[in-house]
């Protein structure tokens, strides 16, 4: 990545943008916050971007958790995810600004696991469907890149992880380090760890996690194929 491309990252005072900070502290990465960049509004996202002259735009702001706050808050869901991430998309369009929008594995429908980018989609609860609102229009701007993404924070959070539910948690820091090898790929990346349960994930730093059933909340295996991920990182597995 040449250090003369000058990037930002919305949600720039979120949980992943701290971490992308310390760990790529070389590259010219600017971290607005909500106050500087709103992406509920286009003339804020005008101003921030014409006046940092920035090239490469990472949309990472977005309503995410908890899951169920989309059920309760649809609205405020529909405004941040869908229209936010259109409205980042309008003012890229203009400024011929390369985008790389952060969406989610479960887009996916869940029951099969081992998705491939090209497989179909059927979102598993609000907040997927919200991100797949969100792909939508990126999809319509050719110089953007979709990862569909599985993370969480380093430690896992919880004291309970679920047993009967296959996916590909990755840790923030591990996808920190991978990130600047994805930013002039275009159209979608599904970016996760190996396939296993939530709880094998889990444990592997927490010896003292207990099991938990997942099946009422998600489908059993909304886990993706990331061979295309390996092959641009040049890693044969993780």
């Amino acid at each position: 990545m040449s250090s003369k491309k000058i990037i930002a990252i919305t949600g720039g005072d979120g949980r992943f943008a701290k971490v992308l900070k310390k760990i790529n502290s070389n590259l010219n990465i600017f971290y607005p916050t909500k106050k500087q960049l709103d992406i509920t509004k286009l003339n804020s996202i005008r101003t921030f971007l014409k006046k940092n002259k920035i090239n490469y735009l990472i949309h990472n702001a977005a309503l995410s958790r908890p899951m169920n706050i989309h059920d309760k808050k649809t609205s405020m869901s529909i405004d941040l995810n869908i229209i936010g991430t259109a409205n980042i998309v309008k003012v890229c369009i203009e400024r011929k600004i390369k985008l790389i929008y952060f969406s989610t594995g479960y887009v996916y429908e869940g029951k099969k696991g081992n998705y491939k980018e090209e497989d179909a989609v059927k979102p598993i609860n609000k907040y997927a469907w919200s991100k797949l609102g969100g792909e939508c229009a990126v999809q319509m701007y050719n110089n953007s890149l979709i990862l569909r993404l599985t993370m969480c924070e380093r430690p896992f959070t919880h004291k309970k992880a679920f047993h009967d539910i296959k996916t590909n948690f990755m840790y923030h820091d591990e996808f920190a380090k991978i990130l600047p090898k994805l930013l002039e790929k275009k159209g979608i990346i599904n970016v996760g760890g190996k396939i296993q349960t939530v709880y094998n994930f889990a444990k592997k730093n927490n010896l003292k996690i207990k099991k938990i059933s997942g099946r009422k909340f998600f489908p059993p295996n909304p886990s993706m194929n990331i061979t295309k991920l390996l092959k641009f990182i040049k890693k044969k597995s993780w």
